[in-house]
């Protein structure tokens, strides 16, 4: 019977489809009830698929296999395996591993997932794609984050992905992808299912079944085709009206034609259901244990309640839990026991079962789940290893055991990407034991998950705790824990907990690896407290070509920052996010582009900038990190102000700022920089002077916000008060003088001509502006040319002015620092010439950040699906990226791109110098 009542759903799936043959990729989850019609109309999606000559990928979630890391994916993929040979290397090895076809350290969860992407990608180059998975919420974790992770990516693909979802009492998160709710029937519409199915049904039975049913299609043909009592009178299977809800009837239902069968019949079905995935000779030697034989099926097989094949499979999921549930206690116990011994040659589903059959703690069993993890770790499954030793857990016999693989759950939990999972078992751990490698574990991750849920203190006061724990006997665990609360305290602008974290290294020798760690956050608790002298010395570079850890590595760039090494920053965050990609290691993914996206900014490389922050926002909100999330919107804040988007800089600022102060103080900090930059790019020098004020003396001011104080400077100049400025200047001065770079030293000399009369100003900004000339980046080498253009026109020396002013508006223009060219043109107006109008940014500057990102690797000479592999995207999507961008860039090919994007992204150093005298 075609279905019926679901027009609308229809019409969805349909152009989900339609859309796929065009080349639009999409994703679609169908959420309801046990019994509503997920399945029908994934059928129905499946038929119109292949009607169309669509490629069809089909898989199912199963209970019982949720527990096997990849499970769903290897079930859905393997007859595609003999196309990893053609996807990216390291996604190869990573899906091999995953699915246990070779050796090899265990795989990144991203990697994978990217593998999932670029596999499905492959299919969909010989025809349009349906990849189909009904009961998502049964897939183990792994599979179903890596198939969400590729809906999420299909942009220009002509692929279409369409999950069903049972909602249960613990909704399953399918977020960013579209869901379609399936509600009961229409009254019309159920009324026709029931006649079809039970013709002649007596009325008052049809109208008690049609309002029980509450128009589920399954409970409408279940509880219509009622048993009839021994006088022809239909009999009450379920008990009063109302009682249960619709599927819980239907259950129930189910359960009474179980119930009705053979003995044996009941024991050799509860056998199946206790591993529905298993093959039907795993299953008859399990029942012939019980002392049954295969004949014991056929009579559940005649009831339509199974049917037989290579498995056993069940006609609903509700058959399998009502033919599970229905046995008593003990019956099931024997039946995983007898299922142990069926599969004792698969150690997995061996361990599971024999665990699944032990009711009291068993040190022997909970060894063998150990080995279950540790098989999952290799195999990249962190949320498989995370309930295997939960479950070994609860089977130790010991509290101390027992500890510590909760405290190995913990972890893995947080691992896997659930911080909820991961908090209560690190706390349960907790109260088990007091092993200082158990607690320092246990606090690591609780640290862990307060930082991206609560605060960067919260976590750094947990980490400082757990180092305490471990200091007299496990420098590793030390420095690590160390390590930890030294960024989170100094992310929150906690200068008393890096202060606290300082103290406890002066009497701490580390592992020689991490020591140039330990010496770079003693250096970053002498900066905050003042002491730019001995903070300066200690913060080191790591060594050109060192392989460091990517710990050590984001170390030593964030200390590149605070030491004015933003060109070396540069290249060795960018190596770091090159590891990063090729690893898969998405989560370090967002700091790197943090730290980067500061560095870009402080060149004036903004429209490189506005690339790393929308790619760490982005990959901030997959992880669920709120934290690095706000900390990425805020520095969004500052490039907002400085392309002039006052009001768009504003309501982000208004959103993002609060919250983001409390979880990542520096980045908030940034963006309430950047809101003070407007003013002062507008001359509300009141304004401005109020805004950066706050930001150079707040918690934050001795970090990276030492580079504000030169806009304070100005502000405060400019608004006839430069006493309010004297205290931030005095110790931006002497930072700058021990850090001793160019630009930097510039900028001092650009202050001082801006507080010296205006008859001693002369040397100062022809000083200032020789060392940016050399060494700046094109805004502020702009800037330093707008205030000695300003100066200029107050001395009448208009020809002298005029070509300083005209520099600078083209130095701004270049960059896309809209607000600031206005302030440039309207003082070229003041000169006497016309309004030379507004100039384009420069052509990188046209682009949205992805089509940047794709054209920056393309000029690289990155192929699309190298491209594509780097930034988790498919091939296609690259190629779309591409086919936008060449007219906004005004090229026809990828051979143009390289020439354009050597010219810089808009660094706006290439004009000439302008001259100095009337």
């Amino acid at each position: 019977m075609a279905l019926v009542g679901r027009d609308d759903e229809r019409a969805r799936i349909d152009r989900l489809l339609a859309g796929a043959r065009a080349d639009r990729g999409g994703a679609l989850v169908v959420r309801g009830e046990p019994g509503i019609g997920k399945t029908a109309l994934l059928d129905h999606a499946v038929g119109l698929a292949s009607d169309a000559g669509m490629r069809v990928v089909r898989g199912a979630g199963i209970e019982s296999d949720s527990e096997l890391a990849h499970g769903g994916l290897h079930q859905l993929l393997h007859p595609y395996l003999n196309r990893l040979d053609g996807l990216p290397v390291p996604q190869a090895a990573a899906l091999r591993t995953a699915f246990g076809l070779a050796e090899g350290s265990a795989p990144n969860r991203f990697l994978v997932s990217a593998g999932v992407l670029a596999l499905l990608s492959d299919l969909a180059d010989e025809a349009p794609l349906l990849c189909v998975v009904d009961d998502l919420q049964w897939l183990d974790r792994g599979s179903a984050e890596a198939l969400q992770f590729a809906a999420r990516r299909f942009a220009a693909d002509p692929i279409a992905l369409l999950f069903a979802v049972r909602e249960t009492s613990m909704p399953f998160a399918t977020p960013g992808i579209d869901t379609l709710h399936l509600d009961g029937l229409e009254a019309h519409a159920a009324a026709r299912i029931l006649d079809a199915h039970a013709p002649g049904i007596d009325d008052a039975l049809r109208a008690r079944v049609l309002e029980e049913s509450a128009g589920n299609p399954l409970a409408l043909i279940e509880l219509g085709a009622v048993p009839r009592s021994g006088g022809g009178e239909p009999s009450d299977p379920v008990g009063p009206v109302g009682a249960l809800a619709a599927p819980l009837r239907v259950q129930e239902a189910f359960r009474g034609q179980i119930a009705a069968l053979p003995e044996p019949t009941r024991r050799a079905l509860l056998v199946a259901a206790a591993d529905s995935a298993a093959p039907l000779a795993t299953i008859v030697r399990a029942v012939e244990e019980l002392g049954g034989a295969v004949a014991d099926l056929a009579p559940a097989e005649r009831a339509g309640l199974i049917g037989i094949g290579d498995r056993v499979s069940f006609r609903h999921p509700l058959v399998r839990s009502a033919a599970y549930r229905g046995e008593p206690l003990p019956h099931r116990l024997e039946a995983h026991r007898a299922l142990a011994r069926a599969c004792a040659a698969d150690p997995d589903r061996y361990a599971w079962h024999l665990a699944a059959g032990t009711p009291t703690p068993s040190e022997s069993v909970a060894v063998a789940l150990d080995g279950v993890a540790e098989r999952a770790r290799h195999r990249g499954g962190a949320m498989a290893v995370s309930i295997a030793y939960d479950r070994a857990a609860r089977l130790s016999e010991d509290d101390p055991r027992r500890a510590a693989r909760i405290a190995r759950a913990a972890q893995a939990a947080y691992d896997g990407g659930r911080p909820d999972r991961a908090q209560r078992l690190a706390a349960e751990a907790l109260s088990l034991s007091s092993d200082p490698g158990v607690h320092a574990d246990a606090v690591y991750v609780l640290g862990a998950v307060a930082y991206e849920r609560d605060s960067p203190r919260a976590d750094a006061e947990l980490t400082l705790d757990a180092a305490a724990s471990t200091m007299d006997d496990d420098p590793e665990r030390t420095a690590l824990a160390l390590y930890e609360a030294g960024h989170a305290a100094r992310h929150g602008a906690e200068g008393d907990l890096l202060g606290r974290v300082a103290a406890m290294l002066s009497d701490f020798a580390p592992p020689a690896q991490w020591t140039l760690v330990i010496d770079a956050i003693r250096g970053w608790a002498e900066l905050a407290d003042g002491r730019p002298g001995p903070a300066v010395a200690r913060m080191r570079p790591l060594a050109a070509g060192a392989d460091a850890p990517l710990t050590h590595a984001i170390t030593a760039a964030i200390s590149g920052l605070l030491t004015a090494r933003e060109d070396e920053v540069v290249g060795l965050v960018a190596d770091m996010l090159d590891a990063a990609r090729a690893e898969g290691a998405l989560g370090w993914i967002p700091y790197c582009l943090g730290v980067l996206a500061v560095a870009r900014l402080l060149r004036g490389e903004f429209a490189d900038a506005r690339v790393c922050v929308a790619e760490g926002a982005a990959v901030s909100e997959e992880l669920g990190n709120r934290t690095e999330y706000l900390a990425h919107r805020s520095l969004e804040v500052w490039l907002l102000a400085v392309a002039g988007e006052q009001d768009a800089c504003r309501a982000l600022a208004e959103r993002t700022l609060p919250d983001a102060r409390n979880r990542h103080r520096v980045d908030a900090e940034i963006g309430a920089w950047g809101t003070g930059l407007l003013d002062l790019a507008a001359t509300r020098y009141a304004e401005a002077l109020t805004a950066l004020e706050s930001v150079c003396t707040g918690p934050a001011g001795r970090d990276v916000l030492l580079r504000a104080v030169p806009d304070l400077v100005e502000a405060a100049a400019r608004g006839g008060v430069p006493e309010r400025a004297a205290a931030p200047f005095a110790g931006f001065v002497e930072w700058a003088e021990v850090v001793d770079r160019p630009v930097t030293s510039g900028l001092v000399l650009r202050c001082r001509a801006l507080l010296a009369p205006d008859d001693e100003g002369e040397d100062l900004y022809r000083a200032a502006l020789r060392l940016h000339e050399e060494a700046a980046g094109g805004y502020d080498l702009a800037r330093t040319r707008l205030v000695h253009g300003e100066w200029l026109r107050r001395r009448r020396r208009r020809t002298e002015a005029r070509a300083q002013l005209a520099a600078a508006l083209a130095g701004f223009e270049d960059v896309g620092a809209a607000l600031w060219a206005d302030r440039a043109r309207a003082e070229l107006v003041a000169l006497g010439g016309a309004d030379a109008g507004r100039r384009s940014a420069g052509p990188l500057n046209r682009l949205t950040p992805q089509e940047l990102q794709v054209v920056q690797f393309a000029a690289a000479g990155c192929t699309n699906k190298e491209i594509a592999a780097r930034l988790f995207l498919s091939p296609r999507t690259v190629g779309y990226h591409l086919y936008n961008a060449y007219p906004k860039l005004g090229v026809a090919a990828r051979g143009d791109l390289a020439a354009l994007v050597a010219q810089g992204s808009g660094t706006g150093t290439s004009h000439p110098e302008p001259g100095h005298r009337d």
